[in-house]
């Protein structure tokens, strides 16, 4: 038997997905376990994020944690965008 605690919405959207392929959560985590076990490897890579990546990642916590965006609007955000896109 095994026991995973995950948020209630995650696992709605995962189970109702699963569904859909005719799979139940059970079904799935066989398979993974299986995968794992026949592989001798995670079936999913799985990298460390690089400086870059992490000081976006603790951008968009920051955002988040402030209620603000980068961008005042979306026009900004898509001449911002088209300015790197022509650099």
């Amino acid at each position: 038997m095994l026991h995973v605690r995950m948020d209630s919405e995650l696992k709605r959207e995962a189970v109702q997905a699963l569904a859909a392929t005719g799979l139940t959560a059970s079904d799935a985590v066989r398979l993974l376990f299986h995968r794992i076990a026949v592989d001798q490897a995670f079936p999913l890579e799985l990298k460390v994020p690089n400086a870059e990546t992490r000081r976006a990642m603790a951008e968009v916590d920051e955002m988040v944690k402030h209620r603000r965006a980068r961008f005042a609007d979306a026009d900004e955000m898509f001449a911002e965008l088209e300015k790197a896109a022509c650099e």
